[in-house]
């Protein structure tokens, strides 16, 4: 198995995360410092992360956090902040990961896993996942606006598009719903930005056809054998 798929399966963190760990000079097989992702983890290496042997992980565990602002997405935070991990490692005794990342001051919607496999897939932009957010911005919005998000915008990175913009049902005017699949950096965020507007709340309410029923906020359950494979069998 490649040393950056062995790391991910580890729980330590997602396989691309886990090649940078490598490149970083942060991996060390059989003692010695490993900088290549693609090095062939065989019977019997030994490879150690942060001075602790990596075993790969036998039980797959698959989490939904409702998450919280005030969280950081990561396993630790070198500034000291709460992190998700915070959140459930009363939980799980196995170490788990988020897929992808929410703000700092974003809420809703979080999968941690120690899958690595699914992890890959639910984060390369090929399988284009499906996220909905709810966004309160500071100031009531244009349905003509609404529309130049919709035709697309030309940020700092690219072009940008949603697959689907709407005003929130018997909400006031600035209150908008979107449906997107791209994964660029605090997109959402940076669209409204772009036009001149400020998202003053930002709560993810959909994930790759998971759903925040019955979850409260700050809370996590694990997914059933239903949703794991629907997961695993997204195109």
């Amino acid at each position: 198995m490649r040393l950056n798929k062995y790391i991910a399966h580890s729980g330590v963190c997602s396989r691309r995360a886990a090649a940078e760990l490598v490149k970083g000079g942060e991996i060390k097989v059989n003692g010695t410092t490993e900088l290549n992702p693609s090095y062939m983890v065989e019977e019997g290496d030994n490879v150690e992360y942060k001075g602790k042997t990596l075993k790969r992980e036998k039980n797959k565990v698959y989490l939904l956090l409702n998450k919280p602002i005030g969280y950081v997405t990561t396993l630790d935070d070198e500034k000291g902040r709460r992190t998700v991990i915070d959140l459930v490692k009363k939980k799980v005794s196995e170490r788990v990961y988020p897929v992808g990342r929410l703000d700092l001051n974003t809420c809703g919607l979080l999968l941690l896993t120690n899958d690595g496999d699914l992890a890959h897939k639910l984060s390369h932009p090929s399988h284009e996942v499906v996220k909905v957010y709810h966004a309160v911005l500071n100031d009531e919005i244009s349905e003509a606006e609404l529309d130049k998000i919709r035709q697309g915008l030309t940020l700092e990175d690219g072009f940008a598009k949603v697959d689907e913009i709407e005003f929130v049902k018997n909400a006031p005017k600035n209150e908008v719903g979107l449906k997107l699949h791209m994964g660029k950096n605090r997109i959402v965020r940076r669209l409204f930005e772009h036009l001149g507007y400020h998202v003053n709340k930002l709560d993810r309410t959909y994930y790759a056809g998971l759903t925040k029923k019955d979850l409260p906020r700050g809370f996590s359950r694990f997914l059933n054998k239903e949703e794991i494979i629907r997961l695993k069998h997204l195109s």
